[in-house]
């Protein structure tokens, strides 16, 4: 089963801003606007929160997409974790450690999926599904990053 670890040190003192950076539907469109994702059912805005799901349509890799997932853990401000209900694989869980680190905030990704479709599926990880998720998920944390450091995340979060 590939796993992708990422480790993305933030600039920020405030923990509590970088949890719900992570939690936020909307910061995720923005995120993810090269794959249009859009949140189509369940938690469409705001933060999403144990036991909570989220349905998103999006293309990638050429194929337009749904994908349900859960919240299935939570301890704020230091953990969370989704996992995917229904969707293009077999099964995925990705969990977000976060740990202050003097006036900073170190953010931990584990993210571990299985695709379908046995050896072709082993196939394609090795082949390019691999690098393209840890590519999007890169992605996405210089966003939560980038809004996070500059103060733009409070166009996002309504404190």
């Amino acid at each position: 089963m590939p796993r992708i670890e990422l480790n993305t040190l933030i600039n920020i003192d405030d923990i509590d801003v970088v949890f719900d950076l992570i939690r936020s539907i909307d910061l995720h469109k923005i995120s993810t606007k090269n794959s249009k994702e859009e949140a189509i059912a369940g938690k469409t805005f705001g933060l999403i929160s144990l036991n909570e799901t989220v349905t998103w349509r999006a293309k990638h890799l050429g194929f337009t997409q749904k994908l349900t997932s859960i919240i299935t853990d939570c301890s704020a401000p230091t953990f969370f974790a989704d996992e995917m209900v229904k969707g293009a694989f077999k099964s995925f869980r990705h969990e977000h450690y976060l740990e202050k680190q003097q006036n900073k905030v170190m953010l931990k990704d584990f993210f571990e999926y299985q695709s379908p479709l046995g050896v072709l599926g082993k196939l394609a990880d090795f082949l390019f599904l691999k690098k393209y998720m840890k590519n999007f998920l890169v992605e996405r944390n210089k966003v939560i990053r980038d809004y996070a450091e500059s103060q733009k995340w409070k166009s996002i979060l309504k404190r």
